[in-house]
This record gives C-alpha cells, structure tokens and sequence, in this order.
C-alpha cells in the first residue's frame, strides 16, 4: 500500500514534524486516464512553504488532511493513460509519497529517453533540467535580460536555483559574485566559477558586497537575482549601477516569519533607475521551453552546468530533507531517494 505525508495541521513560523503525517493511500483499480507509479525521487523546495498557509498565492495550497504534492520522479507500473506504458520513467507533481494513483492533474510527462540513454541522470530533471535550472535560466536571462560582461550579484548561490544561476551567468562571460552560508558553501560556489563570494555568516553583507566590487575593479552591480530578500536586498540597492535590473525569485527570509523588509537604500531605485520584477517560472516556461531544454542539455554535456544534491534516504526523511532547506542543510538541490 503506498504512503503519502499529508498536512495535518497550519504552520506558525517554522513548521515542525507536529504538522505532518505518513498515512497509506486508498488502493483501487486503474480507471481511464490514470497511471499507477513507483517513485524513485522527491523534490523538496522552499516554495512548498507558502502552500501550507492558508492564503491566496500563485500555487494552490496544501489542504488539511490532504495528500501534499511535489515534483517527483517515477517508474509506471500499469497505465491507462495514452501514451504511458510500462516501465516508463516520469517527471510528474505527485511528490511527497512513495508512489500510487495519478491523474493528468499530476501533470505526468515522460523523461526523454535520449537524454536518459546519453546518461543524464534522472533527478537531472528535477534540479538542472527541472523546475530550479529553468527558474534560474529565466530569471537571469529573460527576466533580467542579463548580458555578457554584465556584473551579477547572486544570494543563496549555493542553492539548487543560485548555482544554477552563478553557471549560467559564467558560460555567459558574466562577472559573478554569489553569496553563501559558511567556508564551504562558499568555496563550492568559487569552484562553480563565481569571481568573488560573500559569507553572509561572517558578517553583514553590505561592506562585503563593496569590497568584493572594489577587488573586481566594478563600480556597482547590473543584475541582482534575489532567492533571500531583506539584507541582501537592501546590499544589491545599494550598489546598483544605473538601470540595474532586479530579478526576484525568492525571499526565504521571510517565509517562516513574516516580519518588515527594511530597506534603508530602496531610495536607490529611483536616481539609479533600478527595474525590480518578480516572476514565477511557468509564466514563461511554456513559450521558452525548448529553448531552455537545449541551452540546459548544451551546457551540462559541456560541463559548463554541474549540479551537488543532497540526498536524504527513504520518504521517511521528506520532511527533514524539506526543514533543511530553512537551516542551510543542503549544497545544491535538496532531494529525497526512495
């Protein structure tokens, strides 16, 4: 019998394993339109925080005593569903379970099985080929129009979306700084090809972002791609070069504390002409696609575009492997291994 975490109840602040509980799946027949699967790996993202408030945003939230969902990927076991047959592995939004039941609303597609031949793993398609390699090849160079020999400031460069970013923007002939949570996330991230980092645990993160500048001889940033929000926002207003542009992604700051963004350089954006946009990657997925499918496979068959996962064991771990997130537990994508 298979195995779904459901959301039992609201969280306040940071949720706690108080909020989640393991129960079996109702079992049934396969009717039309229905895939049974075998989950092989979940994907833990910090968006899933605003899906257990009980709030309008861009993603329907999770319900009360109600299986949660995710990215996930899966082997079809039995299928009623044209165009699925047996064995075939898939991306779908069935997560947070080991597997069972799926419709069309779990949105099942298959993993393309020329990449899958020419040995691209298939998490792959969970992190660089998924849902943060497309988040990160958007908002740095759709959203943010980001050129060569632009110079990119990057938070939580370390993360499955922010080393997505640091690559892109190399391969692009972009000057990267990134910043990252302690020695070695940084590190990781100068391995990456980022020119300079940031220890926003070393101290705050202005001054740093400065002297970072003044080592690469640049008078200010083009681009900031923002996962955090709060003080690193408020650094990236600060040293903003004239008609900068503001890609905003994410604000983990605040997802588990809402509290005021103190923004004591927002002044900037107007002498400096600054554009801010935040964006949601499947308002422009569809129409850039294949574009992004082939840059991505381009750039990963280079090695331009590598990817560390941190891999948590069993769907017992799913809600510590998706905690981690808001306590700098993971380099690179966080995922779950069944």
């Amino acid at each position: 019998m298979a195995k779904a975490w459901h959301l039992t109840s609201r969280p306040q602040g940071l949720p706690t394993m108080e909020n989640f509980a393991l129960r079996e799946l109702p079992d049934a027949p396969l009717e039309k339109d229905q895939l049974r699967v075998r989950n092989l790996w979940l994907s833990v993202d910090p968006y899933m925080r605003g899906r257990m408030n009980d709030a309008k945003s861009y993603a329907a939230g999770f319900q009360i005593d109600q299986p949660m969902t995710g990215g996930a990927i899966g082997e079809v076991i039995e299928s009623k569903m044209d165009g699925f047959a047996v064995g075939d592995l898939i991306l779908h939004m069935a997560g947070w379970r080991d597997g069972g039941i799926i419709g069309l609303d779990m949105m099942p597609n298959k993993l393309p099985e020329d990449a899958i031949a020419a040995g691209l793993s298939p998490q792959t398609f969970l992190h660089n080929m998924g849902l943060t390699g497309g988040t990160a090849w958007i908002g740095l160079l759709r959203v943010a129009a980001a050129k060569p020999g632009d110079t990119i400031f990057v938070s939580a460069s370390a993360g499955a979306v922010g080393s997505a970013v640091v690559q892109i923007a190399k391969a692009r002939e972009m000057t990267v700084i990134g910043s990252a949570g302690g020695a070695e996330k940084c590190a990781w991230v100068e391995d990456l090809g980022a020119d300079a980092t940031i220890d926003y645990k070393a101290g705050p993160v202005l001054p740093q972002l400065v002297a970072a500048l003044e080592r690469l001889g640049k008078p200010g940033i083009d681009v900031y791609f923002d996962n955090v929000g709060g003080e690193h926002l408020d650094a990236a207003f600060a040293t903003a070069n004239d008609f900068a542009r503001f890609a905003i992604c994410g604000m983990i700051d605040v997802y588990n504390d809402v509290k005021p963004q103190e923004m004591q350089y927002l002044v900037r954006t107007i002498p400096a002409r600054i554009r801010m946009e935040g964006f949601i990657y499947t308002d422009q997925f569809i129409d850039c696609m294949e574009e992004f499918y082939a840059d991505m496979a381009g750039l990963i068959a280079s090695g331009a575009v590598t990817m560390r996962e941190t891999v948590h064991d069993g769907l017992a771990a799913t809600p510590d492997a998706f905690l981690g997130l808001f306590s700098g537990g993971n380099i690179g994508k966080m995922l779950v291994r069944l």
